[in-house]
């Protein structure tokens, strides 16, 4: 798996480090407690106090859903796809097409209408503008007078802002160690799901996992990333609720020393973006985190919900500011028809989609290739 990640984020080996210059820092000075002895967890009905570290050790399931999705039909895959973005065809190309039908010249009440559909599809005001600054331009110099001809230029247009985001990520890999990646987003975005998803992929292709659980605001959310745990096979390293998710992260990155793993992913608590002392507790994490594994996070995967529409660029532009993004997930986009905010995304940052999200199956969290989403965007009706 991690040969597949380099090869998708366009990772490349570094020099080995010079673990002498690095200073790690200790459990006391992140608020862990020194004392905490790494135990099972204990079943919910005995009555003991829980101790203030957990390593939920997975039993072996045999998954058959996790298993069949690396020998699915690729067809079968851009097939499900396509009729997953039936609502953002719908919101965008449907109507495109219904405006163009049948008109036999450009005037301003069709660019007009066809400004009004570009910006309700969720582009975005600057892409939108682009868009249409271009088309009247060339209508002005009468470089375009047939309707059909102005749909088919948009469509490539809109298709080749999906397709420039294909860029390889100027990523690093550890010379040694495990790759470590973070996850951050605003609340109920569906980050534990898709961290779950995420480790599925790394363990069907043979690579060890371990998960650290530092959303220790949301409950929930420790015993939701537990379940994925046991799902896909990987341990997950908690702390009780309300403990300090720098502690959690340390004590879990020390766990991880101790054995071979692979690959790393942390679970941190939805935060607003807005709320200028959560994204500093983001910074705090990110900044123990290097201490422990010079370099790490590897890479700090933002977790965003497509039916949000414009308000997930605001999100991706300030968690850039406070973490430095360096990639994205789009889920819930079957849900949405808003997804032309995957277009106003590519035009925008240069922060790489990793992944998107198209269904609640273990396989709709789907690899982000730009030429297949713009084919399965722009597809004839079936």
């Amino acid at each position: 798996m991690l040969g597949w990640f380099k090869k998708k984020l366009g990772l490349k080996d570094a020099e080995p480090l010079d673990h002498d210059d690095v200073q790690v820092e200790s459990a006391a000075d992140v608020g862990a407690d020194d004392s905490v002895a790494v135990v099972p967890p204990v079943p919910s009905s005995a009555s003991t106090t829980p101790s203030p570290v957990s390593i939920a050790e997975p039993e072996k399931v045999e998954d058959e859903e996790s298993k069949s999705i690396l020998h699915e039909d690729v067809g079968v895959l851009f097939s499900r796809l396509t009729k997953k973005l039936a609502k953002t065809r719908s919101s965008l190309v449907d109507r495109m097409d219904d405006l163009f039908l049948g008109k036999k010249e450009i005037d301003p009440e069709l660019l007009d209408d066809l400004e009004e559909i570009l910006i309700t599809a969720d582009l975005g005001v600057e892409t939108t503008m682009e868009l249409m600054d271009e088309a009247r331009t060339k209508v002005d110099r009468n470089e375009l007078a047939d309707p059909q001809v102005l749909k088919a230029v948009l469509k490539e247009k809109i298709s080749e802002f999906i397709i420039s985001s294909d860029k390889p990520a100027e990523l690093v890999m550890p010379a040694d160690g495990p790759f470590v990646i973070m996850v951050v987003g605003v609340n109920g975005v569906g980050k534990t799901t898709t961290i779950g998803k995420i480790a599925n992929k790394f363990k069907c292709s043979g690579q060890s996992v371990l998960l650290i659980a530092a959303d220790t605001f949301r409950a929930a959310a420790v015993e939701q990333l537990k379940i994925w745990g046991e799902r896909v096979g990987a341990p997950v390293v908690s702390q009780q609720s309300g403990a300090d998710p720098s502690a959690v992260v340390f004590d879990g990155l020390e766990h991880a020393s101790k054995g071979n793993f692979d690959v790393i992913i942390i679970d941190t608590a939805g935060r607003l973006h807005t709320k200028v002392n959560l994204m500093e507790e983001l910074k705090k994490i990110r900044r123990v985190m290097d201490r422990k594994i010079s370099g790490a996070p590897h890479e700090v995967m933002l977790v965003v919900d497509a039916t949000t529409g414009q308000n997930g660029i605001s999100q991706a532009r300030e968690f850039a500011k406070a973490v430095d993004i360096t990639g994205m997930t789009l889920t819930k986009l079957d849900g949405t028809a808003k997804g032309g905010i995957v277009v106003n995304i590519c035009r925008e940052f240069d922060i790489p989609i990793r992944f998107i999200g198209i269904g609640e199956q273990m396989d709709d969290l789907r690899d982000f290739e730009p030429s297949e989403f713009a084919e399965a965007l722009f597809a004839e009706k079936q």
